[in-house]
């Protein structure tokens, strides 16, 4: 089970990457083109939301079962950068950049035009997926196909 959990957290990695960085590239050329907050460019935003979430469900429950994670934590291992990666860093930043999806959602909503609605998207998203692409283990992860 563990190795299933663990390999379809990595793909999924994929598609919220994918799904996330389209909602960033979207939002700045519709801003741009000055489009209105509908259709695509909302589909992408929300569904980039959705698999962010589903993302950290399944990445919960990981942390919960694996070595590497929760029960790993001791100071001991704090020495040790690899340990870190998987037992702190990577969930702890992963929910940051998960709430910060989560937020810029919320506030596109909540803005007054279009153009508001995807410069919080764009700013919001991107800065998550900095987050993101900043504490994925690239040295373990599995490449697709």
């Amino acid at each position: 089970m563990y190795t299933g959990l663990k390999h379809f957290h990595s793909f999924l990695a994929y598609l919220v990457l994918l799904l996330i960085a389209a909602a960033v590239i979207n939002a700045i050329l519709a801003k741009a083109s000055k489009r209105p907050f509908a259709g695509t460019g909302r589909k992408l935003a929300l569904f980039g939301l959705i698999a962010a979430h589903v993302q950290l469900l399944f990445g919960l429950v990981l942390y919960f079962v694996s070595p590497a994670g929760f029960s790993n934590f001791s100071g001991a291992n704090m020495g040790n950068s690899a340990a870190r990666l998987y037992m702190l860093e990577h969930p702890l930043t992963m929910i940051i950049a998960i709430v910060l999806v989560t937020i810029g959602w919320s506030k596109a909503k909540k803005a007054a035009d279009d153009g508001k609605k995807y410069g919080t998207i764009a700013l919001w998203y991107g800065i998550a997926l900095v987050l993101m692409l900043a504490r994925i283990p690239w040295a373990v992860w599995p490449v697709a196909g």
